[in-house]
């Protein structure tokens, strides 16, 4: 019974550890887009397990990938031995990263992919300063919190590193959120000179930066912008780590990994969430004179061993073989179109936002910009009920986020927006 598997839950697991609904659920059951829980009620599901999920559930292709490696009774070997499902993914990321002459290091998550990349950034450039973006998320390692710039995700105040912080693109409020995109992006630059010249010794190790905030509550800054960083961070010499945790894959549409829509080619490129589709499977792509510049032995136990990457080799074959970035270009437009349409006009939702299936909701109180993270939940719940599972997120827990898996149907989508649009005109009292 789901009411005994709560009180389990929390007789033996930590409250720090959120559970989702006024009534948890538990998920038993998946079919392409589609989960089941415990008491029997079907869900479409357009949260995939924290964008986790990106090609759906129960996939042939991938469950026979994984079940071939394990009918040769090899689950691990650790990586003193050579792996051919890591070499070929790795030798496929390599090439579709973008970044020259480079190399992977696998890793079981996207927290320990950025913790890899801070520890090469900093090696490399023998430095412990870091610049960093507010309302960021990169994890809940030590390091990886201390880059982190949302105060709900940042659970200690202690930090290994000296970090400087960058405005977001956030343009509900802020200082800049005021400005044009063009005038944003030239206020950022501005900005990132000014914290150079006034909160560092000089040598920066890195700028580590989502091209999509993903716990953020999907705020992203205008097209151009780590274009205009990155010219004056050459001008330093300071690494661009590009965390393409929740980006990458073709999720935006418009490109394969997000920092594309900039123009830029960063110097480090973690992945991790979709690429496993379920399995642990992460890591950092580099240039090999930075990814090299570890000092010492080190290796992951369990990043990259057979089963992940076969899994990841299934996924990324899958994803390239039916152009899900194009789907997900198609299918997202139904769905941001149709939400801006329906209720973008309504005075208590600030901004629709996102690119491709990654979209955002984000609520206030009507006449203003303050947060409204009551009717937020309000309308997570209602979606719910109607048969939609969705994320929230933000700085203030106000954004309904969506994130469905990259083989999100036409017709499917369609079929989610019109529960959120009766979720959100029940929830803020609108008439049908």
């Amino acid at each position: 019974m789901t009411d005994d598997l709560l009180a389990r839950h929390r007789a033996v697991l930590p409250s720090w550890m959120p559970l989702y609904y006024a009534e948890p659920i538990e998920l038993v059951s998946g079919s392409g887009r589609r989960v089941t829980d415990a008491q029997g009620r079907s869900y479409l599901d357009f949260f995939g397990g924290v964008l986790t999920n990106m090609i759906g559930y129960d996939i042939p292709e991938i469950r026979e990938a994984v079940e071939r490696q394990l009918a040769t009774g090899i689950v691990h070997t650790s990586t003193l031995y050579l792996i051919r499902q890591q070499v070929e993914l790795a030798e496929k990321i390599a090439q579709r990263s973008g970044i020259p002459d480079a190399r992977v290091f696998f890793t079981n998550s996207g927290t320990e992919a950025n913790e890899a990349a801070l520890l090469v950034a900093t090696n490399h450039r023998r430095s412990h300063q870091v610049l960093a973006v507010r309302n960021s998320y990169h994890g809940r390692s030590y390091a990886a919190m201390g880059v982190t710039g949302n105060r709900n995700w940042s659970a200690s105040a202690l930090n290994p590193l000296q970090v400087a912080w960058l405005h977001s693109g956030d343009r509900v409020r802020g200082l800049l959120a005021r400005l044009s995109a063009e005038e944003q992006v030239d206020a950022a630059v501005e900005d990132l000179r000014e914290v150079l010249a006034t909160q560092t010794a000089g040598d920066v190790a890195a700028l580590i930066a989502e091209p999509i905030q993903g716990v953020g509550g999907f705020v992203h800054p205008p097209d151009g912008l780590f274009a205009g960083w990155k010219k004056v961070l050459d001008e330093h010499g300071i690494l661009f780590i590009a965390d393409e945790v929740q980006t990458g894959w073709g999720r935006t549409g418009e490109h394969f990994w997000g920092y594309q829509a900039h123009g830029v080619t960063p110097d480090l490129l973690t992945f991790a969430k979709g690429i496993g589709n379920g399995f642990a499977l992460a890591g950092v792509v580099g240039r090999a004179e930075v990814l090299e510049s570890v000092p010492a032995i080190s290796f992951s136990t369990f990043g990259g061993n057979p089963i992940s990457t076969a899994a990841g080799n299934a996924v990324l074959d899958y994803l390239i073989a039916h152009d899900l970035q194009a789907n997900a270009a198609r299918v997202g437009a139904i769905l941001a179109d149709g939400l801006r349409s329906a209720v973008g006009g309504l005075d208590c939702v600030a901004e629709v936002r996102g690119k491709g299936l990654m979209l955002g909701v984000e609520f206030v109180r009507p006449g203003g910009s303050e947060p409204d993270p009551a009717l937020t939940n309000r309308v997570f719940e209602a979606a719910r009920d109607g048969g939609l599972l969705t994320g929230k997120g933000g700085l203030h827990g106000n954004v309904l986020r969506m994130g469905p898996p990259l083989t999100l149907t036409e017709e499917e989508a369609r079929e989610g927006l019109g529960i959120l649009v009766d979720a959100i005109r029940s929830a803020a009292g609108v008439a049908a």
